[in-house]
Order: structure tokens, then C-alpha cells, then sequence
């Protein structure tokens, strides 16, 4: 089986279409279709279902995708590596919120000057997203705040963080010394979207003490959270790093809520088949080391 099989395969795959698919690789819809069926004939097993004209990938099909995907990266990966000898390498860094926010521009800056030759890409998303870009192999390492739910990617803890309630100096809360945890069912929350770390690590320790919550707004910026609880129009979950300025302004109280901890561990994440070149071992290492500061005395 050929490289090219399975770069046509992924294109289709990618596409759900074989016509789309031959427009992108600039070839003739029958060499997709060839290619396909030679897939199909060397594994003994169909990879999508034709009904109504429309394609639709079967379990096997969605297995031999992801391997396809590492193929194809692998390739990617040795053209980089191969013309970038005598050089660093590069990585794809998908980094989650909190982290992108209050991490990794430090953390990316101190490497930069340990391995001035390796590039560096970095994206920014939630948790749900970075681990989807892993599995397609679109990232190379992530950095997330949230669970990681595939089984095909390992994470290993590289920081611990802890997040805190914030509410405005002229809420209720502001003049109480703790929050008792019933407290907290009668208030707004404005939260992260579905899908964020923070959001999870909120949602599972409210969860863990039988507490019902409502939701008045939800967001896809730390920074839109902290305006609004500013405002007065409701509290909010944060991690402490994400709030020290504000709260040392005066803009913000932070307050503890009895028998809570909303604690979280930062994890480097990657595909357990990935194939770490030199520059990525070392970023991984060099993540583990660095000196993080991620709780701050509130």
C-alpha cells in the first residue's frame, strides 16, 4: 500500500466527497475512486458506505483515518525535520485557554532562548479542540487544562493550578469572609463554554457536593467573565492566576467557599502513536522542569 493511497484516502475522508477530494488533489475523480478500492481490496473490509450518494465512513474506515493521519504527518514530519538539519526542528503547540492566556508566553520565551533554532507554532482553544487537533495529528503537543477523554492520547501532569470564586466589590459576597456552598445555588454564574477545562473542573466540583448551578452567561473569553462580574451581573469560577491583577486593583474579590477546592492539574498531552523528534522530547522536558507560578495567594 502506497503513501499516495492514503493521502487520497484522508482527502476523501476529509471531504466526504470523492469529487471534492480530486478537485483538492488536482486528479481525476477515477484515481480517487482507484485508489479507494485499492484500500478496500488490500484490507478486506469496506471504509465507507455509499447510500443516497452520499458517503459515510464505517468503523473501519474511521480506524484506518486515524492511523492515515499519522502516516501522512509522519511524512510531514520527516520533510520538516530532514530540511530543517542543522536546525532546531518546529512544533505545533495547541495550548488551552488558561494556559495560552498565563503560561505559555513565558514559558515559549524561555525555551525560544534555550533552542533559539526550534520554530515554534501555537494555537489557541479549549480543551475538546486540542484533543481533537491531536488525534488528526494538526498539533504535536498540547497543553490543557481539562481531561483528556480519548484513549488514544497520553497526558502527564506538568503544573497544578487552582481557581477560585470572584464576584464584584458590591455584591453580597464581598463582605463575607467564606461562601457556604449553598450559597452559591441561588447566584448567576457566568461560566466558560462547554468544552473548556475551567468550565469542567467547575462543573465537577459542584457536582461532587450535590450543588445545582445556573448558567446566565457563558463565554468564550476569561477576560469577557471578568468585565461582566465586574459589572455586577453575576460570579463567576477563574483560575487565581487569571484574576491576581484585578483582585490586587480592588476590581475583584476573590472569596472561599467552605469544603470547595477547585483545584485542576495542567497537562502535556499527544497522541500515543506520535513520533517525538528531538525538539519535541526537549519541549516536553522543558515544560516538566520550568518554574511555574500558577497559585496565587488571593
Amino acid at each position: 500500500m502506497t503513501f499516495r493511497n492514503f493521502e487520497i484516502f484522508v482527502a476523501v475522508c476529509d471531504a466526504m466527497n470523492m469529487t471534492a477530494a480530486a478537485e483538492r488533489l488536482y486528479v481525476s475523480q477515477s484515481a480517487v475512486s482507484q485508489a479507494v478500492n485499492e484500500l478496500e481490496k488490500y484490507y478486506g473490509t469496506r471504509l465507507f458506505e455509499r447510500l443516497s450518494r452520499k458517503l459515510y465512513l464505517t468503523s473501519a474506515g474511521e480506524k484506518l483515518y486515524g492511523y492515515a493521519r499519522h502516516i501522512i504527518g509522519m511524512g510531514e514530519e520527516i520533510d520538516r525535520e530532514m530540511k530543517a538539519l542543522g536546525g532546531g526542528g518546529a512544533i505545533r503547540v495547541g495550548a488551552s485557554v488558561t494556559v495560552a492566556t498565563n503560561i505559555l508566553p513565558a514559558l515559549v520565551s524561555s525555551f525560544k532562548q534555550a533552542a533559539p533554532d526550534t520554530e515554534i507554532t501555537v494555537f489557541e482553544d479549549n480543551t475538546d479542540e486540542i484533543e481533537r487537533r491531536l488525534l488528526s495529528d494538526e498539533a504535536d503537543i498540547g497543553l490543557v487544562e481539562g481531561g483528556i477523554r480519548s484513549p488514544n492520547i497520553l497526558g502527564a501532569p506538568f503544573a497544578d493550578d487552582e481557581m477560585t470564586l470572584i464576584c464584584g466589590t458590591g455584591h453580597r459576597f464581598a463582605a463575607m469572609r467564606t461562601v457556604a456552598p449553598r450559597e452559591l445555588e441561588s447566584e448567576d454564574f457566568i461560566v466558560r463554554e462547554p468544552g473548556s477545562g475551567t468550565r469542567k473542573t467547575f462543573e465537577d466540583a459542584m457536582a461532587g457536593k450535590g450543588l445545582t448551578w445556573k448558567a446566565a452567561w457563558v463565554c468564550t473569553s476569561s477576560d469577557t467573565i471578568k468585565e461582566a462580574v465586574m459589572a455586577g451581573l453575576g460570579v463567576s469560577v477563574l483560575p487565581g492566576i487569571a484574576v491576581e491583577r484585578e483582585i490586587a486593583a480592588g476590581k475583584l474579590c476573590a472569596k472561599p467557599v467552605t469544603g470547595i477546592r477547585f483545584r485542576r492539574t495542567f497537562k502535556i498531552a499527544r497522541h500515543k502513536n506520535k513520533y517525538l523528534t528531538p525538539a519535541m522530547e526537549k519541549f516536553m522536558d522543558f515544560c516538566s522542569s520550568y518554574s511555574f507560578c500558577t497559585n496565587s495567594a488571593l
